[in-house]
């Protein structure tokens, strides 16, 4: 080969290899019952090189720990508020205390380019309670971050769930995407507003979800993106061989549609769950973020949609006090394990390099609580423990569905336990459990170690469970031990997205 083409095929491969996907952020959250350490999670995102982090909130010790390092942040303002920020003083106030004092414009202070309006404010399960105070609040905090002299760069938008728009039955194709008429009107408030400001248009989307709630009706691969033998075909020859991309522009079809062709869409979330459901596992979840990273890095972008796009992935940890009300994979969304492991090997960046763990997680002693030989009645033992610990990978089409009756309960008080930090009275259960060093781990299921923390829970000893302990403080406030929890339909319908996709390819 040619010394000049050799040198050229060199550099191609090298931006290959180092193609960086810019527009790659992360949502942090933290309904957990033991958190990490901000400032140690900070420096793993910096070892992985993620520049862009989603809070769902403001907490003042994660903010500190991001303060100089340039990170592009987002906070969040809980729905509980979007009623008083219809006032506008309100407004200014919490600018002041939540974005001003964190000089976000100073290289020592924290780079807030993004403040969330509320999450998913407009799902039916709300019943319009935030339906008409949701524009006006997002207006109030962009004015007041405008006159704080921090507009230019740091706008406000609204994280939106995907159940905002949809196709018509009669033409289910991206192309003909439009808004739900029961919110369009508060929805082009939201439009003017952020037109007026350039800020962006946020929504999430889980291919995850249209397959969950298709119930089979969906295609499988369609979730991904290696491509389908038999693509959604819309109008003038488009081809959708991926549910993002038709996703997506039945989005850019619905804001096309009100007038704003040329509107940012930001992806506020965007991941696949690791447990709690058949669908939600390693092998799925390592498949659709590797498909998804190729997918950002190429630049592509959809067919409406042509470009880079700046996605946030859900979720950086999995948060075992999340309700399970959705889902039993609720719990399970992270690229990590609560304790900082990465999941699996993924290369973020297209460098050859995989994710690092969380620095300095100390783990507790390998020991592990179990269920003694003798004991034959599990229930009350698995209902107390479920109830205040992660039993999630007992469910149907989990990690750990196939233990017996026994084994199910040991898992469910080495839950415990581990949630407890092994404390000594936390693996009693008035004699029915007792601590082993051996690791009663079988198959796909792990009996995990916990991990030291200054964050747990109120300890508690494992007393036998009674009318009085069920209703006990520290009890979770959805059970992961209620296996058969289904969503409500609202829900189910909301979360789809891009519902209609389901019937399209019943028709194919």
């Amino acid at each position: 080969m040619p010394k000049f083409l050799v040198n050229v095929y060199l550099v191609t491969l090298l931006v290959f290899l180092g193609h960086n996907v810019e527009g790659l952020g992360v949502n942090w959250g933290d309904i957990s019952s033991h958190k990490l350490p901000p400032k140690d999670v900070v420096k793993m995102l910096q070892e992985n090189g993620i520049k862009k982090v989603k809070l769902f909130n403001n907490d003042e010790t994660v903010l500190n720990a991001l303060a100089g390092t340039g990170m592009e942040v987002m906070i969040g303002i809980s729905n509980q508020l979007l009623k008083d920020l219809v006032n506008p003083e309100v407004a200014k106030k919490w600018v002041k205390e939540n974005v001003t004092r964190y000089e976000p414009k100073s290289p020592k202070g924290v780079n807030i380019t993004l403040v969330g309006i509320g999450n998913e404010p407009f799902l039916r399960d709300y019943k319009d309670t935030l339906t008409n105070v949701t524009g006006p609040a997002l207006e109030n905090i962009q004015n007041a971050l405008n006159d704080a002299g921090l507009g230019d760069t740091t706008k406000a938008t609204v994280p939106l769930n995907a159940d905002v728009y949809l196709s018509p039955s009669w033409n289910p194709v991206p192309s003909a995407g439009f808004f739900r008429a029961d919110i369009v009107e508060p929805l082009k408030y939201i439009l003017k507003v952020l037109d007026k400001n350039n800020a962006p248009f946020m929504v999430n989307i889980y291919p995850f979800l249209s397959l969950y709630y298709g119930n089979g009706a969906f295609p499988f691969d369609y979730a991904f993106f290696d491509g389908v033998s038999n693509p959604l075909k819309d109008k003038d020859g488009v081809e959708y061989t991926n549910c993002f991309d038709a996703n997506l522009d039945t989005c850019a079809a619905a804001l096309a549609g009100e007038g704003y062709s040329n509107m940012t869409i930001m992806v506020g979330e965007m991941g696949w769950p690791t447990d709690g459901n058949p669908y939600g596992n390693v092998t799925l979840a390592e498949k659709f973020y590797k498909g998804f990273i190729s997918y950002l890095a190429k630049g592509k972008g959809s067919p409406r949609r042509p470009g880079n796009i700046e996605a946030y992935i859900f979720a950086l940890f999995d948060e075992d006090r999340k309700s399970t009300l959705p889902g039993n994979f609720e719990t399970h969304w992270g690229l990590y394990y609560d304790d900082g492991t990465p999941k699996f090997p993924l290369d973020l960046h297209g460098k050859n390099k995989t994710l690092v763990p969380v620095p300095n997680v100390e783990k507790l002693s390998k020991k592990w609580c179990v269920v003694k030989p003798d004991v034959n009645n599990f229930t009350g033992l698995t209902t107390y423990a479920c109830d205040r610990a992660d039993c999630t990978p007992l469910t149907k089409g989990s990690s750990c569905q196939n233990l017996n009756d026994a084994d199910k309960a040991s898992y469910a008080v080495n839950a415990y336990f581990q949630s407890q930090q092994q404390k000594d009275d936390s693996c009693d259960f008035e004699g029915k459990a007792t601590v082993t060093t051996k690791d009663p781990s079988q198959g796909t299921c792990n009996f995990t170690i916990g991990f030291k923390t200054l964050t747990s829970l109120a300890p508690s000893p494992s007393h036998l469970p009674s009318s009085d302990h069920s209703s006990s403080s520290d009890a979770k406030p959805h059970s992961s031990s209620s296996i058969s929890l289904s969503p409500p339909k609202s829900l189910a319908f909301a979360s789809m997205g891009i519902f209609f996709l389901v019937s399209v390819f019943n028709n194919l």
